[in-house]
């Protein structure tokens, strides 16, 4: 894209990483940006093993997977914004931190810059306000893993221009993705439905209808889902799952988004899924 050039990611964990590693396979410079040293490394870490991984299928070859990984700048300083064209937003899913992080972007990067924010449930509008250029800000929420996933959710703002939506709709075909317009409501679309779905599984082990193996059993084979409900919360976190659940039901104030006791029990017991080695199962620690 003529306009874009270079993209910033904020935050290297595991979608940051992702959304940095598709970036830079599609010919763009990339800032990948976090707090600390390790996590930086940590997150080139991820791209490195994930584009071997492509070289052994024979999707990437030797030479263009280390011309992706040169093209990715690590940093810790946010300042580095100064030079990108386009930042991506993937931090932790919490209003005021991406807020914090929102004005911080918006006083370091050049005023063409486009704004961008990986949320899967907040408000794109409650967040474009707390910037000087609420018109250049807009959701792209990629799925997980973003190399695999061709999905990207785009969400407008109330502010967001028309120009902007066209151009980060462009950059997400050139990243190889597919892009679905969706609008501004908590969780969007594939949240809003993916997570009550997960938290009536939660619902059925805690009422103790069947065993966790036997509820994802049933949804893998009767609806051919991949994964099951409970596993998948597993690998998404519980404690997102559970924030998610709290932004639905706070943005519709709908019982039937109410969190299952269970699920918010599991996380105050630090049991967040396969991150924190248990969940609804049990993992190994690396």
């Amino acid at each position: 894209m003529a306009g874009i050039k270079t993209v910033m990611v904020v935050g290297a964990g595991q979608m940051g990483s992702g959304i940095a590693q598709v970036a830079a396979q599609a010919g763009y410079s990339v800032i990948m940006q976090d707090v600390q040293e390790a996590y930086v490394a940590r997150g080139i870490q991820t791209i490195t093993t994930s584009l071997a991984r492509l070289v052994k299928k024979g999707v990437l070859t030797d030479e263009q997977s280390a011309a992706a990984l040169a093209r990715i700048q690590p940093v810790t300083d946010v300042t580095a914004g100064a030079q990108a064209d386009m930042v991506i937003e993937a931090a932790i899913e919490q209003m005021p931190i991406k807020k914090e992080i929102f004005r911080k972007l918006d006083a370091v990067t050049p005023a063409h810059a486009i704004l961008a924010t990986n949320t899967s449930s907040l408000s794109i509008t409650d967040l474009a306000a707390c910037t000087k250029r609420p018109e250049r800000v807009i959701g792209m929420h990629f799925m997980n893993p973003v190399p695999v996933m061709k999905l990207v959710e785009m969400i407008r703002g109330l502010q967001t221009s028309d120009e902007v939506y066209r151009e980060v709709e462009q950059l997400a075909i050139s990243f190889g993705k597919t892009p679905v317009a969706v609008r501004d409501f908590p969780g969007f679309i594939s949240n809003r439905v993916l997570m009550p779905m997960i938290n009536e599984a939660i619902y059925c082990l805690y009422e103790g209808v069947a065993e966790p193996t036997a509820i994802d059993e049933i949804m893998k084979l009767g609806m051919n889902h991949p994964m099951g409900p409970l596993q998948l919360a597993d690998f998404i976190g519980l404690d997102t799952c559970l924030y998610i659940m709290e932004v639905l039901f706070d943005g519709f104030a709908d019982s039937k988004y109410r969190p299952c006791p269970l699920l918010r029990k599991y996380v105050e017991a630090g049991w967040l899924g396969k991150k924190s080695g248990r969940g609804f199962y049990e993992y190994a620690q690396a």
